[in-house]
């Protein structure tokens, strides 16, 4: 780009320019979100710079209705597993209450009547598939031999959170 087209610029055209500028990677990432995605992943045990693709036997759904269902239904299944006690049963009800809400919240934001309703519904469907991160994490410090199983289901949720995530950027 020379002097003569950045001086037609607008200021719109500008700021995308710079907001291009700060991106990080191919899913969107900034700088400060890729530094926390990699301790996430450190916390897993996961080499960052080397990760192979976890592909499921079953086929992937992309009707994210359904996928976001179908994750509340395994995370259900999965608490199940947990052994209840002091410590457990408070981050039970908050693991159950914040995968099943990403559904809910993304079937608000299919049938929200404006742009501005969409966006909070969709935000909010980002904040609980992170949430979830959060508890994921919690109970396999709580039940360390449930880490395999809840490193799926880790996974499942930092999928959503960055498909959320580039919905409410693209809108």
């Amino acid at each position: 780009m020379n002097d003569n087209d950045e001086a037609r610029m607008t200021n719109g055209e500008r700021m995308r320019t710079n907001d291009e500028a700060r991106m990080m990677n191919d899913e969107g990432m900034t700088k400060s979100e890729y530094r926390k995605s990699r301790a996430e992943d450190l916390c897993w045990g996961v080499n960052p710079d080397f990760v192979v693709r976890e592909e499921s036997e079953t086929k992937r759904v992309y009707d994210l209705e359904e996928r976001t269902a179908q994750f509340g239904e395994v995370v259900i299944d999965f608490v199940k597993t947990i052994p209840q006690n002091a410590v457990t049963n408070r981050i039970i009800s908050q693991l159950v209450g914040a995968a099943t809400s990403v559904g809910a919240n993304y079937v608000e934001a299919d049938d929200a009547v404006s742009k501005k309703e969409f966006l909070k519904s969709i935000g909010t469907c980002r904040k609980e598939a992170r949430e979830t991160k959060h508890f994921l994490r919690m109970t396999v410090r709580a039940v360390p031999e449930l880490k395999p199983q809840a490193r799926t289901l880790w996974l499942e949720a930092k999928e959503l959170h960055l498909i959320f995530s580039k919905i409410w950027r693209s809108k």
